[in-house]
């Protein structure tokens, strides 16, 4: 049975507005579908850009009216680090620059970011692409480990990515999540057997596209049908009645209420896991030991494959 806001623990309630903390090892993308073309990570890239953030020099193209990526993709090697240094256990959205798997990014550092989250199980990772057909291959034939502590999903944003879900369905993964944002057309009645958890929502900005009650209506009927907890995120630039205002304004309400479903073995193993590496000896031992080394030899350890003067190539 799934829980909604109104009978969640607090510790749920913080799952289900996503993430604690961004972490991008990887920096660079480049538009896979409809649903990239407003994308804000490229907006942001562009502003920093524009501000001579040099990490972005070459990743995304200024010369066109809104900032546009180029397709050259670069690793973040200090960043790759970061959750060695994170005491307490969080939430992580992986990559909310980028889509992890595509193409450019090889499975060389693919392993090392696999290798991170499997040496800080204390904290829970969120990872969502358009790409869940790469994701698939390299969990299955390269990295042949399903961590118990990394979330997979996939985005779909009309009906002709649908197949996506398909794929999603045969990754192996602790926990799978859809996310229908933007949502920019209808998907109908998507079959979610077998995802634990979807996120709706609306598009944002001077260029979105609105989202229609009808839609979400055909994603809340799957999700009662199938089991998937349903969370509504936002109705975006245009509200519910059409109108183009401010997101904020336009709010978080669907059928009247707030919507944040998470299934009880999602967040339960979230808690559990949480507290048990708190607590654990081998987990403080294990952040002493990352502690002793020295930034180089951590360099050494971690990323002896590729190195951090070029640009990630296939």
């Amino acid at each position: 049975m799934l829980q909604s806001t109104t009978s969640l623990s607090p510790s749920a309630s913080i799952i289900a507005s996503w993430t604690h903390e961004n972490w991008n090892p990887v920096l660079g993308c480049e538009i896979a579908s409809p649903g990239c073309s407003h994308c804000y990570a490229m907006e942001i890239a562009g502003r920093l850009l524009k501000k001579n953030v040099q990490k972005y020099k070459g990743l995304v193209d200024l010369s066109k009216r809104h900032p546009v990526w180029t397709g050259i993709m670069r690793p973040d090697f200090d960043r790759l680090k970061r959750p060695y240094a994170w005491k307490k256990s969080r939430l992580v959205f992986v990559n909310s620059m980028t889509d992890l798997f595509h193409d450019p990014v090889p499975d060389s550092y693919l392993l090392k970011i696999w290798e991170v989250m499997a040496k800080t199980p204390w904290h829970h990772y969120w990872l969502l692409t358009k790409r869940p057909e790469r994701m698939r291959h390299f969990i299955e034939k390269i990295a042949k480990v399903t961590l118990p502590n990394l979330w997979l999903g996939a985005s779909v944003e009309h009906a002709q990515t649908l197949s996506r879900i398909e794929t999603l369905r045969k990754v192996p993964a602790a926990i799978r999540f859809v996310t229908f944002e933007p949502l920019i057309a209808s998907v109908g009645t998507p079959d979610l057997r077998q995802i634990d958890l979807i996120y709706v929502g609306g598009e944002s900005g001077d260029r979105a596209r609105p989202m229609r009650t009808e839609w979400i209506e055909a994603i809340f009927k799957a999700c009662r049908r199938d089991g998937a907890g349903f969370c509504f995120h936002q109705w975006g630039t245009y509200g519910e009645d059409g109108i183009k205002r401010n997101r904020k304004e336009n709010g978080n309400l669907f059928k009247g209420k707030t919507w944040n479903e998470v299934p009880p073995s999602a967040y339960d193993s979230v808690i559990e896991a949480s507290q048990k590496w708190e607590k654990t000896k081998e987990e403080k031992k294990l952040r002493a030991s990352v502690q002793k080394l020295t930034p180089k030899a951590q360099e050494n350890d971690l990323f002896d494959t590729i190195s951090p003067l070029h640009d990630l190539k296939k």
